[in-house]
């Protein structure tokens, strides 16, 4: 099979021919028919998350038809269409496994992190982890949510009870969620680069009231903020932009350090929380849920062989909504 490979951080990807990776107990293999490119994907190609394998095939928003069956699988058939989401695995024993926050779990392994993932042409994935995906979406469609939907939805339950909510860093993520928060009667707030023209009209066009630049204050003060972008002083921002008992959430896996503030931007039971990975139960509930409204993805199509152009334009945001890889 093809696949590209990140042989060392702070490389490009290379391609090579590997052998159809080999089952094990509880696994599946899978055709790989697309996968969603991820700014996490780039935190693992600058180094900035630790541990990563090495080499190792990126890819963690993976959509693909079941080819085999590993030994132990009962719950699927194969030609099934599954995604295969960054949670790729963990203990099953500890405290956070045995309260449903596997998310946590200190010996979990990550899809295209610590496994191999799906920037190939097969990818084998633990099949407790994996779900079977929703009709009514192509494959290209379906895999934003497995990450910017499931990551996203994780973050987005924090705020799901404000009438007003921002959203830092209009990529992949916030182009899911304002549809879920306009599909519910919640006003959205748009933060986009600056001078993003292009990415604030995407946003109003999806429902926003408003969109400007991440260092603007918005026209109202916000019950809740969900920052994708890996800027740590858009916390601050936001700090200032939400009201008495407002939230802000981080919902990126790496950020910049976060600056030092005044106390009274947090005083006011503001609080600041992070979001870590997901859960197989918040699978369960935002697949259903995105098919239902229905939630309708904008993506970007590129060949498996140009996963580097794909990774460099979404550094520089040269696109709306989410690229996808396609074998």
């Amino acid at each position: 099979m093809l696949a590209m490979v990140l042989n060392k951080p702070g490389e490009m990807l290379k391609p090579e021919q590997r052998p159809i990776p080999a089952l094990s107990f509880g696994r599946l293999l899978v055709r790989v028919a697309a996968c969603g490119v991820c700014r996490t994907d780039l935190h693992v190609l600058d180094g900035e998350l630790e541990s990563v394998k090495q080499p190792v095939i990126p890819g963690h928003q993976i959509v693909g038809y079941i080819e085999k069956l590993g030994p132990g699988v009962e719950s699927f058939q194969i030609g099934q269409r599954v995604g295969v989401p960054w949670l790729g695995g963990s203990c099953g024993h500890c405290n956070f496994c045995n309260t449903g926050k596997e998310n946590l779990c200190g010996d979990a392994l990550y899809t295209g992190y610590q496994t191999d993932g799906g920037f190939a042409e097969y990818a084998t994935a633990d099949a407790r982890y994996c779900f079977l995906l929703p009709d009514g979406y192509s494959d290209l469609q379906v895999a934003p949510l497995l990450c910017a939907g499931l990551i996203g939805y994780r973050a987005y339950r924090r705020a799901a009870d404000s009438q007003t909510i921002g959203l830092y860093g209009f990529g992949a993520a916030a182009h899911i969620l304002i549809q879920v928060a306009c599909h519910k009667g919640q006003s959205v707030y748009a933060f986009t680069r600056e001078g993003d023209v292009e990415a604030q009209q995407f946003a109003k066009k999806l429902g926003a009231v408003w969109a400007g630049d991440s260092t603007q204050s918005p026209p109202q003060t916000l019950d809740a903020a969900i920052i994708f972008a890996p800027d740590g002083q858009l916390v601050t921002q936001a700090l200032k932009a939400v009201s008495k008992g407002g939230k802000v959430i981080c919902a990126g896996i790496h950020m910049s350090d976060i600056p030092s503030f005044p106390y009274k931007w947090l005083w006011g039971e503001r609080s600041i929380e992070s979001i870590a990975n997901l859960t197989r139960q918040d699978a369960l509930e935002f697949l259903p849920l995105a098919a239902s409204i229905p939630v309708k993805t904008e993506v970007h199509a590129y060949p498996l062989s140009e996963v580097n152009m794909a990774l460099d334009d979404l550094r520089h945001g040269r696109f709306t909504g989410a690229a996808v890889v396609v074998p």
